[in-house]
């Protein structure tokens, strides 16, 4: 890199972690990109104040226009970012959001929608990404995931669906990808205090309900409960920061953070452990010698 600072587009950035992060990388010597959807729309006073904040503070922070459910607006923007700054160094893939029901209740359109974007919003931002990262031979990528992409809680069960297969992806490019010096890797937080509290939705078929008992007061207990151990969001993009700044071949697959553990880190070096048998199984065992795969609570 030499002087030139490093480049960090991010996803999702119109409120809570999205915006913490750009705030803090921003402060912290990186050339920001900060992608939204709606910059000239639903998002323009985030937009507008993500601008004024780079102003105010002498930060080198750009907010462009994304959306991630849309595979030209993700192209448009990427090649956009390349030609300004002329490398890719970090992606933080932040753009999601989540459902709260009972399983039933969630439509298949409800369905789609959340998987495009947690998780098809993904792969369309990887697929744009990617190319600059292996001209450059290097780059990060990190997956804003959960604990909930490791562990159920019933009524989050679209939302624990959509971060298992951001899990899956997430590790399989990090396999795949790792001999070209890009990493690839998760977060996983638990209950953080954002602005998603406010915005998450239930079950469009709300006369599917009828059928249940006691279970239908579950949602709303669960969603008592992440919101009152929700802790200050910052950490996460503290985190994100310090990953940032560790070399490659010395960062994580996952990184679990939370106020508490409820297993997920011991999941994590379990299935560690039934990977690299795996992989040495089908005779990949070199793989495993790329990528530094150990968990561990953050």
């Amino acid at each position: 890199m030499g002087a030139q600072k490093p480049v960090v587009l991010i996803t999702g950035t119109s409120s809570g972690f999205g915006k913490l992060f750009v705030e803090t990388f921003g402060r912290n010597g990186y050339s920001v990109f900060a992608t939204m959807r709606g910059v000239s729309g639903k998002n323009a006073k985030s937009a507008e104040n993500l601008r004024a904040f780079a102003i105010q503070n002498s930060l080198d922070i750009h907010v462009k226009e994304m959306e991630v459910t849309d595979e030209p607006s993700v192209n448009e923007c990427v090649t956009k970012v390349v030609n300004q700054a002329g490398r890719l160094d970090v992606v933080i893939n932040n753009a999601g959001f989540a459902y709260v029901d009972l399983m039933e209740a969630i439509t298949i359109d409800q369905a789609k929608k959340i998987f495009d974007t947690n998780v098809f919003g993904v792969q369309r931002v990887m697929r744009a990404v990617l190319p600059q990262m292996h001209r450059q031979k290097s780059g990060l990528v990190m997956q804003i995931s959960s604990g909930a992409g490791r562990v159920i809680f019933p009524s989050f069960g679209i939302y624990c669906a959509s971060k298992f297969a951001l899990e899956a992806i997430t590790e399989t490019y990090r396999y795949e990808l790792a001999e070209s010096g890009i990493d690839c890797l998760s977060i996983e937080p638990g209950a953080y205090k954002t602005d998603i509290f406010g915005k998450i939705d239930g079950g469009d078929d709300q006369s599917r309900l009828a059928s249940y008992g006691s279970m239908k007061a579950v949602p709303g207990k669960l969603r008592d409960a992440v919101a009152n151990a929700a802790a200050d969001p910052q950490e996460v993009a503290d985190l994100a920061l310090e990953i940032a700044r560790t070399p490659f071949g010395k960062r994580q697959l996952r990184y679990r953070i939370a106020t508490g553990g409820l297993g997920v880190v011991e999941i994590n070096k379990l299935t560690d452990q039934v990977q690299a048998q795996l992989l040495r199984a089908f005779g990949l065992a070199e793989i495993t010698k790329l990528v530094s795969s150990s968990s561990a609570s953050a």
